[in-house]
This record gives C-alpha cells, structure tokens and sequence, in this order.
C-alpha cells in the first residue's frame, strides 16, 4: 500500500523570515492523521531568508537530522561544536540528554533551503552528540544514516535506515522489502518519482507499507529523494 502526502497539503508557518512546510504535526499545525510514521516524527521543509535563523533553543532524547538543499547553515551548539553545513551535506545531532544550539543561514544575500528531520531514540537520556558528513554518489541509493554507523555512516540511536535516492533521467532502481513488517517514507526532493505505479511531483511523501518490492524510476529529469526504512 502507497499513500501519498502531497507537498500542497501539508501544513503551513509563514514568520517572514521562514516559510515552512510540515508533513506531520509540528508548533502550531496539529493533525490527528498526519502525526508521523514509526519512528519518523518531524519532515519540516523550511526556508530561511538571509542572514535570519533559529536563535539558541533546547532540545532533548530527540535524533535531529539536516539535510541542506540549496544554501548553508551556520551551526553552534553547547558542546562548543561551531559548523557550516553546506548544500548536500547531511548533519545529525543527538540531543540526548540535553543540548543547546542555533541554526541561521550563513549568506546576507542568498536563501536557505532545507529539511529538518527527527526521529524518536529507541534509548533515552543517552550522551548528546555531533555528526556531519558528506556522501559520495556511487550508487542509486545511498545510505547516509544507519543504527550502526556502518560504512561512515551517521550513527542514529534507532532501528531506522536513511538512504539519498538519485536517479538519473529515465534510471531505475529497486528496493526490496523482504519484512513486511517494516515501513517506508519517501520524501521527494527533486524531479518527478515513480514509486511502483505512484507518481509524486517535489515536495510529495509517499508512506509505504505491507510492499514485497519497490521500484523507484525517474522521468527525463534527475530525481533526488530521501528514502526512510522504519521498524
């Protein structure tokens, strides 16, 4: 079963200096239907004017990940971590126990364009940690973060797999899902996606369930997607 999220659909922030789209319930959009999957709780598609950002704030026993699109964020936290994540990159911050920090677009003249992502620790009141890394194209999909960290990957206090999907015009790959237990959320990026039979145009998210086998093709245009495999 594919059910789709469509980008037009999913809640809406305007402060000026950020406009933000929420694919579940987050602040000030709550939606009984849309409040995560599995372990997936925050996709927030936020834009950042220039020079403007997110001053220093708390977070705790949360797997926070940043995936930047277009631009760069200036990171710094309490743990004296102080960070520029450009297009690309993929960060993840562990709250843990309890951390401090603030994001802002590094760039006075150009706009910030990225995916804020959280996900639920299967281990409370763990240490709080930093991580950061850039991921060569060697493969359709990618994985960028895992449970074990394995392969330079980014290590994430849960049983949740995220891979980078990138497709070239008219490529195709599968993924197969030999548990029929596990979930999927695919959140386009890029392009136009065929996920089995179900097209999704950017900004769409597709929930994916009880599937033996997923085929992911591109169109004539290049395709980028964040691809979660969840318990």
């Amino acid at each position: 079963m594919i059910r789709i999220r469509k980008a037009q659909d999913r809640g809406q922030a305007d402060f000026g200096w950020l406009k933000s789209q929420h694919t579940f319930s987050f602040a000030s959009y709550y939606d009984p239907q849309h409040m995560g999957v599995s372990s997936l709780r925050v996709i927030n598609d936020d834009r950042v004017a220039p020079g403007a950002g997110f001053e220093t704030h708390g977070h705790k026993d949360m797997e926070i990940i940043s995936y930047v699109i277009s631009g760069t964020i200036a990171h710094k936290d309490s743990f004296g971590n102080i960070k520029t994540l450009p297009a690309g990159e993929f960060q993840l911050m562990s709250a843990g126990k309890g951390i401090y920090h603030s994001e802002y677009n590094a760039s006075d003249t150009e706009p910030l364009h990225f995916l804020q992502i959280w996900i639920q620790p299967d281990t409370l009141g763990i240490d709080a940690g930093y991580q950061q890394q850039a991921f060569a194209q060697t493969a359709a999909l990618t994985a960028v973060v895992t449970p074990t960290g394995e392969h330079g990957t980014l290590k994430v206090q849960q049983d949740a797999t995220l891979y980078r999907l990138q497709l070239t015009p008219n490529e195709q790959v599968q993924l197969p899902t030999q548990d029929m237990s596990r979930q999927l959320y695919v959140q386009l990026v890029e392009g136009t996606l065929k996920v089995n039979d179900v097209e999704l145009t950017p900004g769409d998210g597709a929930h994916i369930t009880a599937e033996q086998a997923v085929l992911f093709s591109a169109n004539q245009d290049p395709v980028t997607a964040l691809v979660f495999d969840l318990a």
